[in-house]
């Protein structure tokens, strides 16, 4: 249930609603067909500028979590994390409401920032309670359980949100203040079923001792480092990690970016657009529970394999898609979809299975959650770039294939240690 909570950020927030309007916001000058518009005192290519608020964003979770998380564990109270973080990721949602325009873009950008840092923030302690819920053989289940509510929760609250964006004279409106409201609502949500799931989690065990000393700040980085020792004689889960890193990398890139290349690169209309990622979730439900009943079959390494091949002619294909291809940019939506879900589930409870038997679980998923932000950063600063160096995001997005055929080449090779420690 808290994915069913807090994914309506990741659909509202960062892939549907939001991205087009702050494009539709942020164009204070057009050249080449090219938006562009100041902040801090320099021009920016506005959709590059959304990439490196997004990537600063995720800096940011990637240098505070390790500490937190390993304090977390150290004194069993990852359920008050997690707390604090959605309850602050809602408001700053409720408060883009209040983004109107160019003169209030800091109002926009300050409120992305805090949403993403908390969204994020929370999530890695939610996903650190799976192998205290889950024994090790029904992990790949209840992770794509997990992800199938969140997608159905996210559905239900965008086909709302898009009722005020798209028939917003019915409220006497316009369609501007149709997706303020709908900023109102993600806020109201995420809190209202977050607190509801955080009810139902279990009360964490501490893995600290009444003994330790009482400076938080050195028990936690103690931890750290603990956990850190312990991944350097695993061969198998470094090996992972590192290919985890890489196509993670074009994963969640493609994933920001897709609502503002669909919108600036191949000038897709709004409606349609919005469809099109409402189809991508929908898709994403069965396609979580298929990869999770294919990795049964051959194996998470050998499934994560598959998916990661698809998604290297999900890029390649997006590269060729011409301008207001809608029914092109629909079939390459429900590809999206259908291994989005999976590869996400599946590398949460991979990684979880391949975890030591440890009290130190929210330690252990903060590198898996530094991992993925430190990928996302990278991969966020390099569409943003390669965007402004060429003047378009084609580019970006064939840059990304890359990104997933190194991860494909690291998997193989920790699927080859895995079955050399198996003989």
């Amino acid at each position: 249930m808290f994915d069913w909570a807090n994914s309506v950020y990741n659909l509202v927030i960062t892939s549907t609603i939001f991205p087009a309007y702050y494009e539709s916001m942020t164009a204070e000058r057009t050249e080449g067909g090219v938006s562009y518009v100041h902040f801090m005192g320099r021009e920016f290519v506005n959709t590059s500028l959304y990439n490196y608020t997004l990537a600063f964003s995720l800096l940011v979770v990637a240098v505070i979590l390790p500490l937190l998380t390993s304090i977390a564990d150290f004194k069993g109270n990852k359920k008050s994390f997690m707390a604090f973080f959605f309850t602050i990721g809602s408001i700053a949602c409720a408060a883009l409401y209040f983004f109107k325009g160019i003169e209030t873009l800091w109002v926009g950008i300050t409120c992305m920032i805090i949403a993403c840092i908390c969204f994020w923030s929370s999530y890695v302690f939610s996903n650190s309670f799976l192998p205290e819920i889950a024994a090790p053989e029904d992990r790949d289940r209840v992770s794509a359980k997990g992800f199938a509510y969140g997608y159905v929760g996210s559905v239900i609250l965008q086909v709302i949100c898009f009722v005020f964006v798209m028939k917003y004279d019915w409220f006497g409106i316009t369609q501007g203040e149709g997706s303020r409201i709908s900023f109102l609502l993600v806020g109201i949500w995420w809190l209202s079923f977050g607190y509801f799931s955080l009810s139902r989690l279990p009360k964490p065990v501490a893995a600290g001792n009444t003994a330790s000393p009482n400076n938080l700040l050195t028990n936690g980085y103690k931890e750290l480092s603990k956990v850190w020792k312990q991944l350097k004689q695993m061969p198998v889960i470094k090996r992972y990690l590192g290919s985890f890193f890489f196509y993670n990398m074009g994963v969640q890139t493609v994933m920001l970016a897709a609502t503002l290349y669909g919108k600036s690169e191949l000038e897709i209309p709004v409606a349609n657009l919005i469809a099109a990622i409402l189809l991508i979730q929908l898709v994403a439900i069965p396609g979580a529970f298929f990869i999770s009943k294919l990795s049964s079959r051959i194996g998470n390494f050998k499934a994560l394999m598959v998916v990661i091949f698809v998604w290297i002619l999900i890029c390649i294909a997006a590269y060729f898609v011409p301008k207001h291809a809608i029914v092109q940019f629909y079939i390459l939506g429900a590809c999206v979809g259908f291994v989005m879900g999976g590869i996400q589930s599946l590398s949460r409870s991979t990684y979880s299975k391949l975890m030591p038997e440890t009290k130190d679980t929210a330690s252990f998923f903060s590198f898996y959650d530094v991992t993925e932000k430190v990928a996302v950063v990278i991969g966020m600063l390099s569409f943003g770039y390669i965007t402004e160096l060429t003047g378009s995001q084609r580019g970006s997005v064939l840059a990304l294939a890359v990104f997933f055929v190194i991860g494909l080449i690291i998997l193989y090779s920790a699927l080859k240690k895995q079955q050399a420690q198996a003989k």
